[in-house]
């Protein structure tokens, strides 16, 4: 049985193809191309003569199926797209998952991945982050979208075309707010590569001036976490109690609940004393007198 090796191309800058790609593309049996005309460009310029078969998203089934068979016949091939990472808003991930059923070995040859590195210069925070890809062309469907986002903390990363750009920004402003922080890249590795900081209220304020061009990755920034409703004291002492009746001393649990508000353990420690104090008082009052 062979291999399907999924194969990281440049985004822009050719310099970018990595030696270890370039020679999986000349070891393998032939190469499966999201468009094979994209990819004889790439091809010829690194010198490498290999059969190719057309291979997107749609005849993604059909053709995956006659790859899976080759491939169990003990043919290897190589999955690329015409930029970037196979199977990230791509039909290779739909390969990856016929392979697996089938059992058939993977691997991955990195390369460049223009979400990534957008989000690496874009000056918002990197440390988690969700991607969300192209949003549909249909308006109902891309609110609906946006709206599911709305509150989600992480850095969004999406995919624009630069004739849909201004429309996704001003949907963008009326979900998310005008002044939430936005980075537009454009052109990554290319020639007329571009950074763009701003907050949606400035980033259609400038395409509405300036048309558009090439490829955009918007990187948004999340929205601010709520703040939970903060715990008053009665609150505190109550959450203490509740601590004591599960077999937990008075001073236990008010540092516990101490640990997660604002209140000191002295101010729920006292609280909760003179609470359980009145409780237990009541409990005496109300028991009957053996000598009535």
């Amino acid at each position: 049985m062979g291999t399907i090796y999924i194969v990281g191309t440049p985004i822009g800058n050719l310099s970018d193809f990595s030696p270890r790609a370039v020679q999986t593309l000349r070891e393998v049996d032939f190469i499966a191309a999201e468009d094979t005309r994209v990819t004889l460009k790439l091809l010829n310029y690194f010198d490498i003569k290999k059969p190719l078969v057309s291979y997107h998203e749609h005849n993604l089934r059909e053709r995956g199926e006659a790859i899976i068979e080759r491939v169990q016949n003990g043919e290897n091939v190589a999955v690329v797209s015409d930029a970037g990472m196979p199977c990230i808003s791509d039909p290779g991930e739909d390969i990856v998952r016929l392979a697996a059923a089938a059992g058939i070995r993977t691997v991955v040859i990195p390369g460049p991945s223009a979400a990534v590195s957008a989000l690496c210069i874009s000056g918002l925070v990197t440390s988690r982050f969700s991607f969300e890809g192209f949003l549909s062309t249909n308006r109902k469907n891309r609110r609906e979208h946006l709206y599911s986002l709305q509150e989600d903390t992480h850095t969004l990363i999406f995919y624009e075309a630069p004739h849909k750009l201004l429309d996704t920004l001003k949907d963008m402003a009326a979900v998310f707010g005008e002044e939430r922080r936005v980075s537009l890249c454009r052109e990554m590795t290319k020639i007329h590569e571009e950074v763009f900081r701003t907050d949606f209220r400035g980033a259609i304020e400038h395409y509405t001036e300036v048309t558009p061009k090439g490829e955009f990755v918007l990187i948004v920034e999340g929205a601010s976490p709520k703040k939970p409703p903060e715990m008053t004291l009665e609150d505190a002492v109550a959450e203490a109690k509740a601590l004591t009746g599960e077999g937990l001393r008075a001073t236990d649990a008010a540092k516990q609940v101490s640990a997660h508000s604002q209140f000191k353990k002295s101010e729920i420690y006292s609280a909760l004393v003179a609470l359980l104090s009145r409780a237990s008082a009541s409990e005496s009052a109300s028991e009957p007198d053996e000598n009535e």
